[in-house]
Parts: structure tokens; sequence; C-alpha cells
């Protein structure tokens, strides 16, 4: 081995080194957040959160009420949780596990939809509003469409489609029509976990699906957003969404604002760091949000125990 090949190999066991020590004085956070801010967390949040609050970044992806039933039973204790819609952190607030979550960002309904999908001319003359173009709730009751949305039982997007569909069935004054695109409320034909649903739009596996519109852009996927009447962002017109509501089990839902929540959990091993990681959220995280195509959460109070 030459001098050369020497210096080289010795940098790069400096640079493994200190790479590993660098790692190493990071404090590991774990967060529990929903589903749909994956792209966001894992790449961004998590790169910025390392660099500025010196954190090593363990999220943990799913459906928000799901998370919130693990959270309050005990079977996970992250150091911070991030849910959309008030009722998941709720049931943290109300279970002992958390003191106060701080409204972080907001967002609203859209449908996301497959450049792939046969039907995409269709989709994209509705999106674009094509005079003559199909309504894109028409596109959606063909038959043989391909629709993804997650479960209503355990993820707040899942039953936001339903509550969606339900006031366009009033918006437009089309009976039937929540049904004609779902078929039963819980269909297994058409429920995937959030974290796969845009996997299956890029790859065409779906022609369309449920989404917040947060989510088709990083997938670089197109979307057609919705009236305000129907998309459930807009807190004005939440006399008008409570005309929406799901019946599961003994439990009925109503729609609530599509607002993200973070609250440091009690038992965190690492307080601080949490709280720093809330706050930072709160603040100059907000820049990443926008550039992911979060709203601010205007207007929204933070939730107590």
């Amino acid at each position: 081995m030459n001098r050369r090949n020497l210096l080289a190999g010795g940098c790069a066991s400096l640079l493994v080194a200190n790479g590993a020590a660098y790692a190493q004085s990071l404090t590991p956070l774990d967060v529990a957040y929903a589903g749909s801010m994956g792209s966001m967390m894992e790449g961004p949040i998590k790169a910025a959160a390392a660099a500025t609050l010196g954190i090593d970044f363990h999220g943990r992806a799913m459906g928000s009420d799901a998370l919130a039933k693990l959270i309050v039973g005990g079977s996970i204790s992250p150091d911070a949780f991030i849910p959309v819609t008030p009722g998941p952190m709720q049931t943290v607030l109300q279970g002992g596990k958390a003191q106060v979550a701080t409204p972080i960002a907001r967002t609203e309904m859209v449908i996301a939809y497959s450049p792939k999908s046969k039907y995409a001319a269709q989709f994209d003359a509705a999106a674009a509003g094509t005079h003559g173009a199909m309504p894109w709730y028409q596109i959606l009751e063909q038959p043989d469409i391909r629709f993804g949305r997650t479960d209503p039982a355990s993820d707040p997007q899942g039953r936001n489609i339903i509550f969606t569909l339900q006031l366009a069935e009033l918006f437009y004054k089309q009976p039937g029509l929540a049904q004609k695109i779902l078929g039963p409320m819980v269909n297994p034909a058409q429920i995937f976990t959030e974290p796969s649903v845009e996997a299956r739009l890029q790859s065409g596996e779906l022609d369309a699906a449920s989404a917040y519109k947060i989510q088709p852009g990083p997938f670089n996927l197109p979307f057609i957003t919705l009236r305000p009447e129907i998309n459930l962002g807009v807190d004005a017109l939440a006399h008008h969404y409570a005309r929406a509501s799901l019946q599961l089990g003994d439990k009925t839902y109503q729609p609530q604002p599509l607002v993200y929540y973070a609250a440091v959990l009690n038992d965190s091993q690492h307080h601080d760091k949490a709280a720093a990681f809330v706050d930072w959220l709160t603040h100059d995280g907000q820049l990443i949000f926008r550039k992911y195509f979060y709203d601010p959460p205007s207007g929204a109070s933070p939730l107590h125990a």
C-alpha cells in the first residue's frame, strides 16, 4: 500500500469515527406521529432536529387513534406524540399521559390520483377545472375504479374521507354518492395502512385515494382540491361540517378540525429535549411545514388535560 492509499484510508477511518462520535452525542428521542406526516418527519424534520437540537429522532408512524390507544394502554412510551385532529390527543390527555398539547399545523382533504391510472386524463381535467370535464366524484363512481383509504376505526383520515363524501352528497345534491364510491363504510378492499397508500398510487396499484393536502406533493402525485364546504379545512364552516357523522360500534364520530397537535408525554425519558423539540416545531420548524404544504394552525387553541 502506498503513502496516498494509507492517507486516504486514515482519513476515511477518521470520518467514520467522527460520524460515530457525533451520532453517540445526540439525544435519542422517540416520537409517535400521524402516518400522514411520514415523508416530512423522516426527512427534513429528522435532519434539522439533529443539526439544531442535537436530537437523534426515532419516529413511529401509524394511525393517530391507534397510537393514542397504545400510549394510554402502556404498550409504547414515546417522548412526544403528534396526531391529527383533537380526538386522539384528547384520549392521551384524558388518560393522564400528557398535560398540554400545542397546535402546530393544519391541512385539508383532497383526492390524490395516480398518473399511471387509465383514468388519469379524466382526473387531470377535473383537477384543472376544464370546461365540460367529468366531476371528480363521477370519476370515482365508475365501477372499476381502484380507490384507497385508511381504516376509519383506527385513523382519523379514514373517517374524514367518509365525512367529505357525505358532505359532497349534500353540496352537489347527489344522494348515495358516498356509498357508490366507498361501498361499505368499512370496506377491506379499499383499506390500507396510511404510509402505504402513496406508494400504491405511485405504482399504479390504485387509481385514486383519500389524502390530506400535505401528502401527494412529496411523492410527486397529482391531486384534486375540494370545495371548502366539504374539505374539512375551514373552522368557520364547522357548523356545516357537523352535518356529517359516522357510527362505528357504539361510538358516533363527527368531523373535527384537521389540526396537528404536539405534546410532551409525562413519562418522557428526555423531557427537556422533547419540550425543546415541540417548541422548535411551533417556531423555526414552521419553515419546513410551509415547504411541505402544511398550513398554519391559525385559530386553533392548545388542548389541556
